[in-house]
């Protein structure tokens, strides 16, 4: 086996000023300095601390990250360090997030956006709500917070392609996630900043898929006016037989059928129908949380789905729920997690870049960059 030896020779008299002898070995005083690791956090280099950021919000938990970075760097890091590299990085990724949102916004009010809208196509836009558990009670006594999530994306970006059946199927292949644990007033910038960068104003055509909540009806209002708002066809099936259980007191038999017959009608835009039929119904019946003649009046602009299908538009934000499982659920929400608001928020700023594939782009370079500015390496 062969073995080697590195020795330090100075190149200059400065350097060998930085040398002291002891037992006979010359040492580098301090060797922090002569490495440029006494400016960083950690004593880890920047490259290292993105390596070990990226494997904190790459596996299931922290102690899953330092297993995954002993076997793949070799290196041994402890997951407490592990976390607070994470923290740090996904920080810095945050707050950069912040300034560009606000950029975003301020260039809005300025009038100094340009909306050429020069492409044919489809920029899409879909935003949810998830609840993850913190440490922290909040008004209601409850530890839960909401995760307000938005997904960008174009149809420069799917792949299309119809399978053996003829059945027309789509791929996305590039899409932009933005996270955000807070208000609706914060996070809307959020959504904005994102949009321009996938392309907002310059498609023709802009498709906000959601929910149909008050507050992202009113957030597409203000910000996407142009945009054709779609109340999500399947969430709207979810009411219906829902509110079917209950019209039917949980016989199947009944509402099943009636349930299929009412999604059906609204697919093919028949919602008057279907608004006369339920007149003669209980608004809420007792013990169910739907009222469907109010979901469906309130969002009446939003469900024309037999012309928006006609027009090419995906009528499901299925793209968002998956979104949903990917960011949040498989890193954020597994058996026993708790979170600090800052840690979770951190944690998701670099779930998005990586799920984005804007890890090099958002976090590596300006990172390296903001290191190599404050004389770190």
């Amino acid at each position: 086996m062969t073995y080697k030896r590195y020795a330090l020779i100075p190149k200059d008299e400065v350097s060998k000023s930085m040398l002291f002898e002891f037992n006979g070995q010359k040492r580098v005083v301090p060797f922090d300095d002569y490495l440029g690791l006494s400016g960083l956090p950690f004593k880890i280099t920047p490259a290292a601390m993105l390596k070990i950021a990226f494997w904190a919000q790459n596996q299931g938990s922290y102690q899953r990250a330092e297993d995954a970075i002993m076997e793949a760097m070799g290196i041994k890091v402890n997951d407490d360090t592990i976390r607070q590299v994470a923290n740090y990085v996904g920080s810095k990724v945050f707050n950069a997030d912040c300034e560009k949102a606000n950029q975003a916004i301020a260039k809005l009010e300025s009038g100094r956006l340009d909306f050429a809208k020069t492409k044919d196509g489809i920029v899409y836009i879909q935003t949810d709500g998830a609840a993850l558990n913190t440490r922290i009670k909040n008004d209601a006594n409850s530890t839960w917070r909401e995760n307000k999530l938005g997904e960008v994306f174009s149809t420069e970006g799917i792949r299309f392609w119809n399978d053996k059946k003829g059945k027309r199927k789509h791929q996305i292949l590039a899409k932009e996630y933005i996270s955000y644990i807070g208000s609706a007033q914060e996070f809307k910038k959020h959504l904005f900043a994102c949009a321009l960068r996938g392309g907002y104003g310059k498609f023709k055509n802009t498709v906000v898929l959601s929910d149909g909540a008050a507050w992202i009806r009113s957030m597409v209002d203000e910000l996407f006016p142009d945009a054709q708002q779609i109340l999500d066809f399947y969430h709207l099936c979810e009411n219906v037989n829902e509110y079917a259980k209950y019209i039917f007191k949980m016989n199947e038999v009944e509402s099943k059928p009636w349930a299929r017959k009412t999604c059906d009608a609204l697919r093919n835009s028949n919602y008057q129908q279907v608004l006369h039929e339920l007149e003669d119904l209980e608004r809420k019946p007792r013990g169910c949380s739907v009222n469907l003649y109010g979901y469906i009046t309130n969002n009446i602009k939003n469900i024309d789905y037999a012309a928006y299908e006609k027009q090419g538009f995906f009528i499901g934000s299925g793209a968002i729920e998956s979104g949903n499982k990917i960011i949040l659920q498989d890193r954020l929400k597994r058996a026993g997690m708790r979170w600090n608001i800052a840690t979770a928020q951190a944690m998701l700023s670099l779930r998005t870049k990586a799920e984005s594939g804007r890890w090099f782009t958002d976090v590596t370079t300006p990172f390296l960059h903001d290191c190599l500015s404050c004389s770190f390496v």
